[in-house]
């Protein structure tokens, strides 16, 4: 697992069309990797994101969740996120940034407890028709492990964390840290 220094100049395309430059000339960037639509783990760890977005957008951050997942069906789960969604069903940047899959994404003890919240507090909105249940066998599997980059607007990669289980990424207060650290 080993991040770039610096993150080439791209612009990325979100599920709702809108193109994403990477690095964003104004703000920093948190860009996240997860998993596939419908993650119970992710959605979870999302709605802690949507919930705070104001406060991320003030800190000058631009939130951008990376899902190895084809754009339909993320579309499926994007309807009130605030942020951008992007489709890597290829997993093209997945391998640029390093991100794995294994076994011990779901298998790590510590990722156990989020599994049972993330399952938990799925199962009713799933059974009222709230929210899309997750397919059986996700594009990209199940293995997949989060990592988090934050992004300084030269390109510069100001930091970085490679989850090492299914729940092991950064908090908002940890995203909101280390762009207090890089700003």
């Amino acid at each position: 697992m080993s991040a770039p220094t610096t993150v080439a100049s791209r612009t990325l395309t979100a599920v709702t069309g809108e193109p994403i430059p990477v690095p964003d000339p104004d703000r920093l960037i948190h860009l996240q990797f997860r998993r596939f639509a419908g993650c119970p783990i992710c959605h979870r760890h999302l709605r802690t994101f949507v919930t705070r977005h104001a406060e991320i957008e003030a800190a000058g951050i631009r939130e951008v969740a990376v899902f190895h997942s084809a754009a339909a069906e993320l579309t499926d789960y994007a309807a009130d996120i605030p942020f951008d969604l992007i489709a890597d069903p290829d997993k093209t940047l997945y391998r640029e940034f390093g991100v794995e899959s294994a076994p011990r994404a779901l298998l790590h003890p510590r990722a156990w407890p989020g599994i049972a919240l993330a399952i938990g507090s799925a199962v009713g909105p799933m059974a009222r028709g709230e929210q899309p249940t997750p397919r059986g066998t996700p594009q990209g599997g199940r293995l997949g492990l989060p990592a988090d980059f934050l992004i300084a607007s030269g390109g510069s990669l100001a930091a970085s964390h490679y989850g090492t289980h299914a729940d092991d990424q950064w908090t908002v207060d940890e995203v909101l840290s280390h762009a207090r650290e890089n700003s």
